[in-house]
């Protein structure tokens, strides 16, 4: 995700400070508040604007996927360790890994009352592969049978649901995929498979002014730009049950500003501290400073239909990449937050190889070698793209001066306000140069940093990289006959990416946030996100 939850962009801090803008629902506002204007038994968390209504299927960053894990349960998710946890599904099976069999629960409802079903899944999977519903997570359906009849590459769709899928009865449903995929348990474990009402699908502008999900919580009012707020539903089937009462996700412009708003109480948590706060948040908070490593990537990534890139030679990447000092970045302007990246994906997930190459080691003169040897960039300048709110200025403006110095390629932070703006920009292929790029995972394979984000038809590709080699490599992890073969195809579709360089790998996240006085049972999850519905208010 773009982001922290699922194979989401991560945005860093996240929000804009705006007009407030209302968008129905309950205020949720009767009865006690506290000091900080929460109604009383709810906690707050600084989560900014998201790109898009919070609907599972079109959300891809870590704003949003905040949200979606608030109002909607898929059918699994992993722990710490990796390992499958059932939530909504009672049981999948398979014995081919190209025939699936779902059992769900029973006795789950939408908030609205509406029960769920098979039915809904295969609905809401429908809706979501379908062409003319333009859902920014479509391409995670393509393994299902009948994916290319609603979702063609060129043209109009040749039918209205997938093949692939049946519902058995009002708890089965079968999928059947184009080719086995040893490793689609996984895949389900992202957001993007919870199911939708029927209301979504029958009107999704309306729906996405006031969500129904199946999830611990229930949506009460959005104020645009501000705050987005839920309740917990007293219904909720799952054993991730909320233990406070409702959450606040507020909107700040800049990670400095609600790094302030937390030491004043105005805030319970946030997720991430800025680089100026860094050297003082853990004398500041004490044993409410979070610092711990988790399955997310930061790179910066070419536009390879700009200016700059088109039709590069990988050797200039390769150079750009080797002038980056990592380690005295992560050690000095990071404040040791930061480990040093050395392939495309994070220790945490299986399949995870040190790539030991060249091109992730920082060697200034053969860099300005590689460059010159490469064909050099038009107009011998460079931008890299970043959103202003998320705390990444001073380790980009960090990676422009070693670029600049060791190259001898004029490079320019190109701030954009936030992570809506940027994600934008990205999305019209409106980016002048290089982005920086954010990626945490939403299951825990190797898979997800390279078929997500560097395959040729892959939505979160915003690069636009392309190379068939790469992309016939991931095609054989797909359908291969095990879950080891497919990790081991994978980790050979890396080693010729690190040939290829769509995108240079920078640091290993880890998360450095931070909690107030007025609440307690804080942890963090493997995606390096606070487990908002286990915290408490003291």
């Amino acid at each position: 995700m773009r982001g922290a939850r699922s194979a989401k962009f991560a945005a860093g801090a996240i929000a804009v400070t705006m007009a407030v803008t209302a968008c129905g629902g309950d205020s949720g506002d009767d009865g006690k508040k506290s000091s900080s204007g929460k109604p009383e038994g709810y906690v707050s968390i600084e989560v900014g604007e998201p790109q898009n209504a919070p609907i599972p299927s079109d959300t891809n960053e870590s704003n949003g996927s905040y949200i979606v894990k608030a109002l909607f349960t898929q059918l699994l998710e992993h722990d710490n360790e990796g390992k499958p946890v059932y939530l909504n599904a009672e049981s999948i099976e398979t014995e081919d890994s190209k025939t699936w069999t779902v059992k769900l629960k029973d006795g789950w409802t939408f908030h609205n009352g509406e029960k769920v079903t098979a039915q809904s899944y295969v609905d809401t999977w429908n809706f979501a592969a379908h062409i003319k519903n333009n859902q920014k997570n479509s391409f995670w359906f393509s393994d299902i049978k009948g994916y290319d009849d609603v979702h063609p590459e060129k043209g109009d769709a040749k039918a209205d649901t997938m093949s692939g899928l049946k519902v058995v009865d009002d708890l089965t449903f079968t999928i059947e995929l184009s080719e086995a995929v040893p490793y689609f348990e996984y895949k389900m474990g992202y957001t993007t498979w919870a199911p939708l009402p029927k209301s979504a699908i029958e009107d999704p502008k309306a729906f996405a002014k006031k969500p129904v999900g199946n999830g611990p919580y229930k949506f009460e009012k959005w104020n645009h730009n501000k705050l987005f707020q839920v309740a917990a539903y007293d219904k909720y089937k799952g054993d991730d049950k909320a233990a406070n009462k409702g959450i606040q996700f507020k909107n700040y412009s800049t990670p400095e500003a609600a790094y302030q708003e937390l030491i004043s109480g105005n805030v319970d948590m946030v997720r991430q501290i800025a680089s100026k706060d860094l050297p003082k948040y853990k004398s500041d908070l004490g044993d409410r400073a979070i610092e711990e490593p988790f399955a997310g990537v930061q790179s910066i990534v070419p536009a390879f239909y700009s200016k700059p890139f088109k039709d590069v030679d990988p050797k200039v990447i390769q150079g750009l990449s080797m002038a980056i000092d990592r380690e005295t970045i992560a050690k000095t302007v990071m404040n040791g937050t930061r480990d040093a990246a050395t392939s495309f994906t994070p220790p945490q997930v299986m399949g995870n190889q040190d790539l030991d190459s060249p091109a992730f080691k920082f060697d200034p003169k053969r860099a300005k070698e590689l460059v010159e040897e490469g064909g050099g960039i038009p107009g011998n300048k460079v931008w890299i793209q970043y959103n202003a709110d998320g705390g990444h200025k001073e380790w980009i403006t960090a990676v422009c001066e070693n670029i600049r110095q060791n190259t001898g390629v004029e490079c320019i932070p190109d701030s954009k306000p936030d992570f809506q703006t940027d994600l934008d920009l990205r999305d019209a292929d409106k980016v002048k140069g290089m982005y920086r790029g954010g990626w945490v995972a939403d299951y825990p394979l190797n898979v997800n940093f390279m078929r997500e984000l560097y395959h040729t038809k892959a939505e979160a590709n915003s690069g636009r990289f392309s190379n068939k080699e790469i992309d016939e490599l991931m095609e054989k992890g797909d359908n291969a006959k095990t879950l080891e073969a497919s990790i081991e195809l994978y980790q050979e579709a890396e080693r010729k990416m690190a040939e290829q360089m769509p995108a240079i790998p920078v640091f290993n996240y880890k998360i450095n946030a931070g909690y107030g006085k007025d609440v307690e049972n804080v942890t963090t999850d493997w995606h390096g996100d606070i487990v908002v519905n286990e915290v408490t208010v003291k």
